[in-house]
């Protein structure tokens, strides 16, 4: 299977590798994945007193596309809202990668870390549950 330019050049130098502090107020963590499978993802937003997301860390364990797909988002979020960055989908991602159908899964996971990291910054900040929740869950409930 052939990466894009995109996928070698985001798994070659990957952008914002590394963590912040797990008691930053400041922060929010979304891990996700499936360990048994070994894809596992560590987003962290830094968000500003103003609600934007001013940097953004990752560390994942897996594949190219997967540390492809990390790296691309944490630099897609920064600048944006809590509720912009919520708009980033798994589509997007892998349009952006060129990812091949085998590798959509990495895209899916780069989403819910995010919609898991901003989940979290609202919990630590007094968000209702149901503010906090991922989009799609308040939709259903609709």
């Amino acid at each position: 299977m052939a990466y894009s330019d995109k996928v070698l050049d985001h798994y070659e130098n990957p952008r914002n590798v590394g963590s912040f502090g797990k008691d930053d107020d400041t922060v929010g963590t979304g891990m996700v994945g499936a360990p048994a499978c070994g894809d596992v993802m560590k987003l962290q937003i830094r968000v500003g007193a103003d609600g934007v997301i001013e940097d953004a860390k990752f560390k994942t364990y897996g594949c190219g596309s997967a540390i492809a797909s990390s790296s691309l988002v944490t630099e897609w979020v920064k600048g944006k809202t809590l509720d912009q960055a919520l708009t980033i989908k798994n589509t997007h991602i892998a349009e952006e990668l060129a990812l091949p159908p085998v590798k959509i899964h990495c895209s899916i996971l780069a989403e819910d870390a995010i919609k898991a990291a901003v989940a979290d910054y609202k919990q630590r900040h007094g968000a209702s549950t149901a503010e906090a929740a991922p989009v799609e869950a308040k939709q259903h409930a609709a």
